[in-house]
């Protein structure tokens, strides 16, 4: 090959490099316009996804061609802001909330619901579930809802309480009685008991009772009569008494535990007795000397004695066997020795027994003889037949108390 070929050749080859170079240099000047004017034509929104804030460029027409490019998958009940179906601009502010599923137990019956709120409070304003003060929550009000995503109400109700003698409604929640009494501040003392079981599960309908029992020593004195002694007394006349020796009261102590419940008396336990004072006899004479009686025959014209303590009386007359009498007088005197006997029954507090008496219509007599009806200024005068009762009948009569 000459020369001129093979120069001829090598300038051909040339000028291809130069070709294939400048093809390839605008092919990447043309790609580098046209990103640049792709980039140029993005527009740029602000997204909040669930609380994560990121600046995005796009050429999403729409919202959710956004959320598509962005591969967030948009439920039923999430919260989109603005609609899916806006149209994007430069600036565009977009917010997306994921809805959840949320357990509801209200006093164990279960609800769910899909929500985006986050607080207990807002929750359950979503679900039309009002909450009272006096309800119980395990989680408060103020607080985020946990991951379990579940909130468990137990609805108060009123309920009987009667502490001791006050009795009032107090609100409560299903519990044992004896958490219940815990909530109340209710303080058992030593003796004080509950009606109920300690273990039941409190109702609406449910009373419970608190019986404030108290134990308190009480210690009583009480007096110890004496005994009484009697002895025979021949020279103290029959039917009357006299106290030899005055007997004197003694004095016991008695101890007794007295249970109270709501302030009453319910039992009342002698624990012990102690004599402090022994009680002293009472020491008595009782006379047995017996009054011999006039053995005068009865006379309306006996003479009538100058001097004597006088005064009228109403005067009866009885026999030796009148009903339910003994034919023993109140003195021992033997009312059928004699037909002439003169004994008159008396009220001893008036006429003294064994004093003489005069009487008018009926002469001296010895007061030796009491009656159950001779009160006061009343006398019965003895006779020793029905006929002379008859026929002296009831009189008013003057008499002279002699001695």
């Amino acid at each position: 090959m000459s020369n001129n070929s093979m120069k001829n050749l090598f300038l051909g080859s040339l000028r291809s490099k130069q070709t294939v170079i400048s093809i390839i240099s605008l092919v990447l000047f043309v790609s580098v316009i046209s990103f640049v004017l792709y980039q140029g034509t993005k527009k740029s929104v602000t997204l909040d996804a669930n609380g994560e804030t990121i600046e995005v460029t796009t050429h999403a027409k729409t919202v959710e061609q956004l959320l598509q490019d962005q591969n967030i998958d948009v439920a039923e009940h999430d919260k989109i802001s603005p609609s899916l179906n806006t149209k994007i601009v430069n600036g565009l502010a977009i917010s997306w909330e994921q809805a959840k599923e949320v357990t509801i137990s209200v006093d164990g019956n279960q609800s769910k619901v899909w929500t985006t709120e986050t607080q207990v409070k807002d929750i359950l304003k979503e679900a039309n579930i009002e909450v009272s003060e006096h309800d119980s929550l395990v989680q408060g009000l103020d607080t985020e809802i946990g991951a379990d995503n579940k909130i468990d109400i137990q609805k108060a109700f009123q309920v009987s309480l009667v502490d001791g003698v006050n009795k009032r409604q107090v609100w409560s929640t299903s519990t044992t009685v004896a958490n219940f009494l815990k909530q109340q501040g209710i303080q058992l003392n030593e003796f004080d008991r509950v009606e109920n079981n300690l273990k039941d599960v409190i109702t609406p309908q449910s009373k419970i009772t608190v019986v404030r029992v108290e134990k308190v020593i009480d210690v009583v004195e009480e007096s110890l009569d004496f005994a009484i002694e009697k002895k025979q007394d021949a020279s103290l006349q029959k039917g009357k008494q006299k106290v030899v020796k005055a007997g004197q009261k003694g004095l016991m102590t008695k101890t007794f535990e007295v249970v109270k419940e709501n302030g009453q008396v319910v039992a009342k336990n002698l624990q012990s007795e102690k004599v402090v004072k022994e009680s002293q006899k009472q020491v008595i004479a009782v006379g047995t000397k017996t009054v011999v009686a006039s053995a005068a025959t009865v006379s309306r014209g006996s003479s009538e004695p100058a001097s004597g303590k006088e005064f009228y009386v109403t005067a009866t007359a009885y026999t030796p066997n009148c009903n339910g009498c003994s034919g023993i007088s109140a003195t021992g005197i033997n009312l059928k020795s004699g037909s002439g006997l003169k004994v008159i029954a008396v009220d001893p507090s008036v006429i003294k027994l064994g004093s003489k008496v005069w009487v008018e219509g009926y002469g001296t007599a010895i007061a030796g003889d009491t009656g159950g009806a001779i009160k006061g200024n009343r006398i019965d005068i003895l006779v020793q037949s029905e006929s002379q009762a008859s026929n002296w009948g009831v009189r008013k009569v003057r008499v002279k108390v002699l001695n």
